[in-house]
Parts: structure tokens; C-alpha cells; sequence
């Protein structure tokens, strides 16, 4: 009895394991999105910065 005991909770500990790697790679995605969205709009506003610099010259 004791050992079907031991066995569940091996397969539980391991099911938690699984689930945290998955919630880590949503997570390193939602990251990823938003510094893509960020450096797209960073790049937009240090561009208008240039061509203002530039055409001031």
C-alpha cells in the first residue's frame, strides 16, 4: 500500500515539474512580445529623432 503511495505522489511531483516548465515558456514569451513591441516603437521615435537632427543640419 505504502509503495502505491510513493508512486502517486512521484507522478504528481513530476506533473508539477512539467507544468512549471510550461508556465516558464509562456512566460519568455510574453517577454519576448513585449520587447519586440517596445523596440518597434523605440525605433519609430528614435527615427523621427534623426531625421529632425538631419534635416536641421
Amino acid at each position: 500500500m505504502l509503495y502505491f503511495y510513493v508512486a502517486a505522489q512521484n507522478a504528481a511531483n513530476r506533473a508539477q515539474k512539467g507544468a512549471g516548465m510550461a508556465e516558464y515558456a509562456l512566460l519568455l514569451a510574453l517577454i519576448a512580445v513585449v520587447c519586440i513591441a517596445g523596440f518597434t516603437l523605440l525605433g519609430q521615435a528614435i527615427d523621427g529623432v534623426a531625421t529632425s537632427v538631419a534635416g536641421s543640419l
